[in-house]
């Protein structure tokens, strides 16, 4: 199944105070299994710059993957982007392909 890159920016006005992390993120969870049980949360990372968190997901398509993303928006007031990812290895062979047929 494809994966994708998740990247979340928090609003000011979605944390009041520390605990609101843990209640944002099961709230969040909650809407995602319920809209997109077809979806898979496979790593998850706070970051220190720009954006708050960047999480990889498998979803099988990119209609599933945009789902998550508003989902997310809208339950979390949050600002997101949402990138295909391509494993590597697939992508060399890829590339392999490529440059074979020129």
């Amino acid at each position: 199944m494809p994966h994708f890159v998740l990247l979340t920016r928090l609003s000011p006005q979605s944390l009041h105070q520390p605990r609101s992390y843990a209640t944002l993120e099961r709230h969040v969870a909650d809407q995602v299994r319920h809209h997109c049980p077809d979806v898979q949360w496979l790593h998850s990372y706070a970051l220190l710059g720009p954006w708050d968190y960047i999480d990889v997901i498998e979803a099988p398509d990119i209609d599933a993957a945009t789902r998550v993303s508003v989902l997310v928006r809208s339950v979390g007031q949050t600002h997101t982007e949402v990138w295909p990812a391509m494993p590597w290895p697939q992508f060399k062979e890829l590339v392999q392909g490529l440059a074979e047929s020129h």
